[in-house]
């Protein structure tokens, strides 16, 4: 394949929910992936950022020679086992239930580009009996957890004026922005857009309901009126979901979901983790994507490290 595009097509057809087992035609090549064959003047700086456009930020696997030696099979060994040592370099993103890997690996006397695709391990599988919405919300999308990050609560918190939930404060640090499902996207501190910064977006939704009517989020007020709506998240369809801040513990808030015009509500009475578990697996769920994809993923949006 000479042109990107020709790739990228490739690559969304193999990474595609439900399109069955892959087999790869390379010799020697065991089953469950499939490598595409590129030419050697493949563009791969603009190849990886057209991937990275369409699939999230990636994860560095190998760099220099360098494999990461914390690697699993959870966290994208099925892209390297193919090539052995002879990997130089590997980036890999997760699509549903498929890895996708861009790279190079040494050739002959010489450096090869490559791409694959290569079934992912189902992470469900290994949740354990009495785990928490929290662990079974990494079990769902096999997350890999050493992508955690750092947040000043106490800071943010404080520009907030209120306490946050603690489980939404695991998401935010185990996550950070990005969108489950490509569907559900989560508002964190310092997002990479002003408007999926909880922060930003709390007090520029509030600042607007002060100065303009507040019938559309009737029958409720929007925060920082007391016991008003806080948005944490929304959807790729315009879907809104908020914790209603009533009483003065933010765990036992409940959330309230929406459509894109605020003409019905949805109440949840449980933790932000629990919500999002359901969604991912529960294909009654109002908010459901389990109706859509039998495997789950989290899309970054952030660089790594």
């Amino acid at each position: 394949m000479d042109d990107n595009e020709d790739v990228l097509r490739a690559v969304q057809r193999l990474a595609r929910p439900g399109m069955g087992d892959l087999h790869c035609d390379e010799a020697g090549h065991s089953a469950n992936h499939c490598c595409l064959a590129l030419s050697e003047r493949t563009p791969l700086p603009m190849l990886q950022d057209a991937l990275s456009a369409r699939y999230g930020q990636p994860r560095n696997l190998a760099m220099d020679g360098y494999v990461d030696p914390t690697v699993t099979e959870r966290t994208g060994l099925p892209l390297l086992v193919p090539f052995g040592e002879r990997v130089v370099e590997m980036r890999a993103w997760t699509y549903g239930s498929r890895w996708i890997g861009c790279g190079t690996i040494q050739f002959g006397n010489g450096i090869r580009p490559v791409v694959l695709v290569a079934e992912e391990q189902d992470p469900a599988a290994e949740l354990p009996e009495g785990a928490s919405w929290a662990e079974g919300v990494i079990a769902a999308t096999g997350w890999d957890t050493t992508r955690a990050r750092t947040v000043d609560w106490a800071a943010a918190e404080a520009r907030l004026g209120t306490a946050l939930p603690s489980d939404y404060k695991w998401l935010a640090e185990m996550f950070g922005h990005g969108a489950f499902d490509e569907y559900l996207e989560l508002f964190v501190p310092g997002a990479c857009f002003s408007s999926r910064d909880i922060i930003l977006n709390t007090k520029r939704s509030g600042e607007w309901a002060r100065t303009n009517s507040g019938d559309l989020w009737e029958p409720y007020d929007v925060y920082p009126a007391p016991g008003g709506l806080l948005e944490w998240a929304h959807s790729e369809q315009a879907d809104q979901f908020f914790w209603l801040t009533e009483g003065l513990d933010p765990d036992r808030w409940p959330i309230l979901a929406t459509p894109d015009l605020p003409d019905s509500w949805v109440r949840f009475d449980g933790t932000t983790t629990e919500f999002i578990y359901r969604i991912l697996t529960e294909r009654q769920h109002p908010f459901s994507t389990a109706r859509y994809f039998d495997s789950h993923w989290f899309q970054s949006c952030e660089s790594e490290g």
